[in-house]
């Protein structure tokens, strides 16, 4: 079946590409989420208008996309967490918690625009990419820093000539 991409669909196609899928995959997917078109001649005439709006649309997202862009390249996150002594951390700090730190900072950034691969587990300086659209990335420096832990006090340890003239 040929569909009318109305929205851009991960691993098929961007809005107004006229794309050839399964009958099930538009019948169940595309057409009930409203993010594609069957592709009639009626369909095929309004493709032309939704791809002059979509190309306006797409500058003018990809212009904002850009400015957010530089304004969180200088950004630098720190998080601090329990670690271990080798560097690891007994928690993580995940997508969720820079997006946190970013809302806080004054930027709604949705988490899943966050790409981290896994969540970052060690004591350091990372670089985490942000897809703020389809050719436009920042990257948002973060430090993960142990947790000051309290210093326990040591209990004095008893000399052994003390101990020895003990015994006498």
């Amino acid at each position: 079946m040929e569909v009318i991409l109305k929205d851009d669909v991960v691993n098929l196609g961007n809005r107004g590409d006229l794309v050839k899928v399964a009958d099930g995959y538009a019948r169940n997917f595309l057409l009930p989420r409203k993010l594609a078109l069957q592709a009639t001649s009626a369909n095929k005439a309004v493709v032309e208008q939704m791809k002059n709006a979509a190309a306006r649309r797409s500058a003018t997202e990809k212009a904002l996309a850009e400015a957010l862009a530089v304004k969180l390249e200088p950004i630098v996150l720190d998080f601090t967490r329990k670690s271990g002594e080798a560097g690891h951390l007994f928690g993580s700090v995940t997508s969720a918690d820079i997006a946190a730190a970013l809302d806080a900072k004054g930027f709604e950034i949705d988490r899943r625009k966050i790409q981290l691969p896994e969540p970052l587990k060690t004591v350091g300086d990372h670089t985490v990419t942000i897809k703020l659209y389809r050719e436009v990335a920042a990257h948002v420096k973060v430090n993960v820093l142990a947790e000051a832990t309290e210093e326990t006090e040591e209990t004095p340890v008893a000399e052994p000539v003390a101990e020895a003239e003990a015994a006498e």
